[in-house]
């Protein structure tokens, strides 16, 4: 299975379902970066996925986007593979 990289903050129902969805294809694991409490991390967000909303989900390499772009993912059969590498 592939790392799985997510940065949130704390009230994000977006993040909330993002992770459910991940473990529900049996990600056990998500390296959470918080960006509410770490401007720095923000910046590199920003910076990294020219996108300031989040979540924003990397798997592996590859950076996803956000809910609704796992959600489409995952619905055109995609997210599975990508897990797996």
């Amino acid at each position: 299975m592939q790392a799985v990289k997510m940065y949130t903050t704390a009230v994000c129902p977006y993040c909330i379902r993002a992770k459910q969805i991940l473990q529900s294809k049996g990600v056990e694991s998500i390296e959470e970066v918080r960006i509410d409490f770490d401007v720095a991390a923000r910046e590199h967000m920003m910076k990294t996925t020219g996108r300031r909303t989040v979540p924003q989900i990397f798997i592996g390499e590859t950076h996803v986007g956000g809910c609704d772009d796992l959600m489409a993912l995952d619905a055109k059969g995609g997210l599975l593979p990508l897990l797996q590498g």
